[in-house]
């Protein structure tokens, strides 16, 4: 049995911030186990043997930054909150998040680990629209996740599927459409 705070999460810890570190410098097609385990200061056979491969790495990663709190904005407003949601995403958009979204393209734990994030973000983030509805901006019957979804889908369209900038302006139409698309009551 695995002690919380013990040497095994001490080790998961470490790994984990050497692949983090990794990815920001080299990205997905840069991360090598051997560079992992030289960072985290872990043997190499012992990264191997619990993680595999960089993929297992990375789906790690996002797991256990699936549970990590995501700032929920509390503007005052649904569009304030909404905005501040696709800002987040716009500025959160690094290296690391590029690789792990590459990653999730390529290997299926990945994916599925990369699934598994966002679920936990859009549902940490679909508070903002819960709010909304209590303070009858919203109609009762939204689709609080789904909002969140169509708010932020625009930004990653531009930025893994055409490689386009996204300006702030990119990030508020895309929230102001999504809000317009769940009081006219399509969500």
């Amino acid at each position: 049995m695995e002690r919380p705070g013990g040497r095994s999460a001490r080790v998961r810890d470490a790994v984990r911030q050497a692949t983090l570190a990794e990815l920001a410098e080299h990205g997905y097609q840069g991360l090598t186990v051997e560079n992992v385990a030289t960072r985290s200061g872990v043997h190499k056979t012992t990264v191997y043997r619990r993680w595999t491969s960089v993929e297992g790495l990375i789906a790690d990663a996002l797991e256990l930054a699936s549970g990590e709190p995501w700032p929920i904005p509390d503007t005052g407003t649904v569009d304030g909150d909404l905005r501040e949601i696709t800002r987040l995403v716009r500025n959160g958009m690094d290296p690391v998040a590029t690789a792990f979204v590459a990653a999730g393209m390529q290997n299926e734990a990945a994916a599925t680990a990369l699934t598994g994030f966002y679920t936990a973000r859009h549902t940490q983030s679909a508070a903002v629209v819960r709010r909304a509805v209590e303070r009858g901006e919203l109609p009762a019957d939204v689709d609080a996740e789904e909002v969140i979804r169509v708010a932020v889908a625009p930004l990653y369209y531009r930025l893994f599927v055409t490689h386009e900038p996204v300006s702030e302006r990119d990030a508020d139409r895309a929230a102001d459409t999504a809000l317009a698309a769940a009081r006219a009551g399509v969500l």
